[in-house]
């Protein structure tokens, strides 16, 4: 385990644990800092859903800078441990769902307002995240972290992209 801190927000400084995994690849600081300082207008009151949940610090991040309720999607069972820990040490669980699942099999009939997808970059697919498109609401936000060439998704309107490193940071609407 190594310990993440919360950039900003209620638990600003706040360290969460981050499991020593294959299956995780929590996004440095300083990407972090940037993708929410892109999408901090969305968050107050918002229904997110943290696809690819990994270590579960963008949807913690999300709630402390004061997201109403966040549902983690995370398909290994000791990552998503690691997440429930971490929501229950902070206070958070009465205002998150973590479920235990592979996101392409995943189904609700809730829709939210902001979708966090950070997807493992060696097996990146954007039929996954066109999938996804099916929970967001009208107008709703997908914050989508993938390697270099930034997708087009249908349905979506590209309003922001940034590149950092081997990585891209790109902030979607959907048309109504």
């Amino acid at each position: 385990m190594e310990n993440i801190r919360i950039t900003s927000g209620e638990f600003r400084g706040r360290a969460i644990k981050s499991p020593r995994s294959s299956f995780t690849h929590p996004m440095g600081s300083r990407e972090k800092i940037a993708l929410f300082n892109m999408i901090s207008e969305y968050l107050v009151d918002a229904r997110v859903l943290d696809a690819f949940a990994g270590s579960g610090s963008l949807g913690i991040e999300a709630l402390s800078r004061g997201a109403r309720k966040v549902v983690f999607v995370e398909k290994n069972a000791k990552v998503a441990r690691v997440i429930k820990e971490n929501l229950e040490n902070i206070g958070l669980g009465p205002r998150s769902t973590v479920l235990v699942e592979d996101i392409n099999k995943y189904t609700t009939d809730e829709s939210f307002d902001l979708i966090i997808a950070d997807p493992p970059y060696n097996s990146f697919k954007t039929e996954e995240i066109v999938g996804l498109t099916n929970y967001l609401k009208d107008g709703g936000i997908l914050v989508l972290s993938h390697p270099e060439v930034t997708p087009e998704i249908k349905g979506l309107k590209l309003t922001k992209s940034h590149k950092y490193a081997a990585a891209s940071l790109s902030i979607y609407r959907k048309i109504a």
